[in-house]
């Protein structure tokens, strides 16, 4: 992808993001094609936060068995570029298997340490809870529950902290 068009991308991503969260505009179905059709150019660009989110978007709410299956797929390649996100959906999707992609324990393990150790807290507490209960075809091991729930904690506490330093800056 050239300098001009990854430009053009981010541009059209960043109007995407505009639409979607703005709450003064109409919802209205015209904006709401705009915003997904924006959207889904940004990730088949390669946008890893435009497949992130609209292929979450897709898998959960697509219409049909291929959007939902395009979703997946936006999202597992969000996931192989690093995207914590997109890493933790790829452990739910492979948590709970779906068309192309069968239930395999192993890889929503993968999946749910990569985005946990890249700092997502709900990947963190899941795989607290699944060495906590012996799920996801762990074995039961109490020190590796604390780890992640350690872990988990203290991203929460971040998250916590950077909500309220934003609540403090804009009072």
């Amino acid at each position: 992808m050239s300098q001009a068009s990854s430009l053009l991308t981010q541009l059209e991503y960043r109007l995407a993001e505009q639409l979607f969260h703005t709450h003064w505009l109409p919802r209205s179905p015209r904006t709401q094609r705009l915003t997904l059709r924006l959207f889904r150019h940004c990730a088949d660009a390669g946008h890893p936060d435009a497949m992130s989110l609209y292929g979450h978007m897709l898998y959960h709410r697509g219409a049909t068995p291929q959007e939902k299956a395009r979703g997946a797929r936006y999202v597992l390649e969000a996931a192989h570029g690093g995207d914590p996100r997109a890493q933790y959906q790829a452990g739910e999707i492979y948590e709970h298997g779906y068309a192309l992609y069968p239930q395999r324990d192993d890889h929503a393990v993968t999946w749910y340490a990569r985005a946990g150790e890249a700092g997502h807290p709900l990947a963190a507490t899941r795989l607290a809870r699944a060495y906590e209960k012996g799920q996801l075809g762990l074995g039961m091991d109490a020190e590796r529950a604390a780890h992640w729930q350690r872990l988990a904690d203290r991203q929460a506490g971040l998250l916590d902290q950077l909500d309220s330093g934003d609540t403090e800056t804009r009072h």
